[in-house]
This record gives structure tokens, C-alpha cells and sequence, in this order.
């Protein structure tokens, strides 16, 4: 593979798929997407991250498929927010294996279970998958619930991601 520049045109998918998803950034802004923020302001305020680099981020994220810019009114003028696309969705199980791995292989000033996600319908902790690790019935991303346990038991629904869309 020679020098790192980009990886986007070569054959192995693990190159192509860390040149899109392994900036630090990114694996953040995704989970935080996934649990349903979506406005610059929000991303700033809940990250620290500096306008530049988040502007940035969710620019290359945009760029990549990842996230989708989906106008909206505020007061007078249009704004954007930066919403899930099918593609961004669908690394749900990356996100959750991450917050496994981190749980598991590194330390953290305060014990926190992993990143959990709830099966409504049972009741039970399932991971992304097809069907529900307890009860077997098929997975719909509107039946999960994430729950932060570092953030204090934070529960909230996954973000749905956007209908297929042309980024302005």
C-alpha cells in the first residue's frame, strides 16, 4: 500500500474503511449522531472541538457518505444539520465494537460499562446484529435504545438516518 495518503482507491477494505472512519473525530461524531445530535452547536458543545476542526470533520463526513446536510429554518436564515445517511447508520456495530474493545483493553478515570444497547420489546441487552441476542426476534433500529452508563445511565433512542439524499 505504499505511503499513507489515501487508501480510498486500493483493493483491501480495511484500508478503505479506516481512511474513512479512523480519525478520532469521526468515531466520535458518530456516536454522538447515533444518539440523535445533529447540529454544529450541539456537536461543539457536547465534544469541545473547535469550529475549524469540526467544521472540517463534518465536511469530510458529508463528503464521505457518512452524514448528510439536511437544511432547516432559524429565525431568518436556512441552517444545516448533519444527519445520518444509511451508510452512517450502518456503523452502528463499529461504534459498539469500539466502546467493547475500550471497555475491555484500556483504563478510564471512572468504571463505566460499555456503550449498551436495549431491546425494547424484551427488555434485554442485545449488540447490532439481525436478530436480538435474547429473544431472537429480528432487530429494527427503532426497537434499540442506547444507554451511555458513563453519562450516567443516559437512554435515549438511536437516530434514524436520513432517506436517501443530494447533499446541497
Amino acid at each position: 500500500m505504499g505511503r499513507r495518503g489515501s487508501w480510498t482507491g486500493v483493493s483491501c477494505p480495511v484500508a478503505r474503511g479506516a481512511d474513512v472512519l479512523c480519525d478520532p473525530w469521526t468515531i466520535v461524531l458518530l456516536r454522538d449522531a447515533h444518539a440523535g445530535l445533529s447540529r454544529f452547536d450541539e456537536f461543539r458543545a457536547k465534544l469541545g472541538i473547535a469550529d475549524n476542526v469540526l467544521s472540517a470533520r463534518l465536511g469530510r463526513m458529508v463528503e464521505t457518505g457518512l452524514l448528510a446536510r439536511v437544511p432547516y429554518r432559524d429565525g431568518g436564515r436556512t441552517r444545516y444539520e448533519y444527519r445520518l445517511t444509511r451508510a452512517g447508520a450502518d456503523t452502528l456495530p463499529v461504534v459498539h465494537a469500539v466502546a467493547h474493545w475500550a471497555g475491555a483493553h484500556t483504563s478510564s478515570p471512572s468504571p463505566a460499562e460499555p456503550l449498551r444497547l436495549v431491546h425494547l420489546p424484551c427488555g434485554n441487552d442485545t449488540r447490532p446484529g439481525a436478530v436480538c441476542d435474547h429473544c431472537g426476534a429480528p432487530l429494527h433500529r427503532g426497537d434499540l435504545h442506547r444507554v451511555e452508563t458513563w453519562r450516567h445511565g443516559i437512554d435515549a433512542p438511536l437516530a434514524e438516518p436520513v432517506p436517501d439524499v443530494v447533499n446541497p
